[in-house]
């Protein structure tokens, strides 16, 4: 590869892109992989080239290639990589859509993501309201199951995740209106995930509502929520109409991520 790229500048990095495109494109996705030959085809590149840059993909541990059908597969390094860059990507673009949240609908607005049974504030801008929730930017809580940050970012939760996350929770929420059982959460998060956000009333605190919707990922992983707060006596009206535009919000920052437009809508509206 290394001569290649002195006869030729650039080319051998082009198709090294251009093979690690194709082996992330749906043919090799669906069949587990694609052999020299294929790749060949769909590349437009001779094979003997296309087999070398495999070999030096491969010893970078970027691809891996299957010792019984010898097809050749992305490398779990690349997607250790992809998931560093998210990470990157969610707290870098994030502030932006958080602040254009708390402008638009004049209400404390956070970007969260879940540490175990925890939700971590992670980003948060206030609105120009004296009276607002509090920020809580680098502090967690235990309430996932009664914030619409928290359930928001349970979304990609099978069953039996969700069970062993929450399951034996002794259910006693802040708020009057909380869940009170692993029953009564399932049963609201079937909703949620139907509609695609959260919307919670007097759940969290007395006097407080939130909507929420899941940011999803490249996997189509849930890696965080973006949501918004505010007393009731002012925001009950904006905040329980919110959760299309905050979806839509959601989905924008979760293209950034690499997500496709559906990215987990579908996959998780009845798991």
């Amino acid at each position: 590869m290394i001569a290649d790229v002195e006869r030729e500048p650039g080319v051998a990095v082009r198709r090294a892109v251009a093979l690690l495109l194709t082996l992330g494109g749906d043919e090799s996705l669906a069949g587990g992989g694609l052999g020299v030959k294929r790749l060949s085809e769909l590349t437009g590149h001779e094979i003997s080239r296309v087999s070398r840059t495999l070999e030096v993909l491969a010893d970078a541990r970027l691809v891996e290639r299957d010792p019984d059908s010898l097809a050749y597969r992305l490398g779990w390094r690349l997607f250790g990589l992809a998931a560093r860059a998210g990470e990157l990507q969610l707290r870098s673009q994030g502030s932006r859509f958080v602040r254009l949240l708390a402008d638009e609908f004049e209400e404390r607005a956070y970007l969260s993501v879940l540490e175990g049974r925890h939700v971590l504030t992670v980003l948060s801008e206030s609105s120009a309201h004296t009276l607002q929730a509090t920020g809580w930017v680098g502090r967690s809580h235990p309430y996932v199951y009664c914030t619409s940050a928290g359930r928001a970012l349970l979304f990609g939760h099978s069953d039996e995740e969700l069970t062993a996350l929450l399951g034996d929770l002794d259910f006693r929420p802040p708020g009057p209106n909380g869940p009170t059982s692993f029953a009564d959460l399932t049963e609201r998060l079937a909703r949620e995930r139907r509609q695609g956000w959260v919307y919670v009333d007097e759940e969290f605190e007395a006097g407080l509502v939130a909507v929420a919707a899941p940011v999803f990922d490249f996997d189509g992983r849930v890696v965080a929520a973006l949501n918004l707060s505010g007393p009731k006596f002012r925001a009950e009206k904006r905040l329980s109409a919110a959760g299309p535009r905050l979806t839509a919000v959601a989905g924008e920052l979760g293209r950034l991520l690499g997500a496709t437009p559906s990215a987990g809508i579908a996959e998780h509206a009845t798991a």
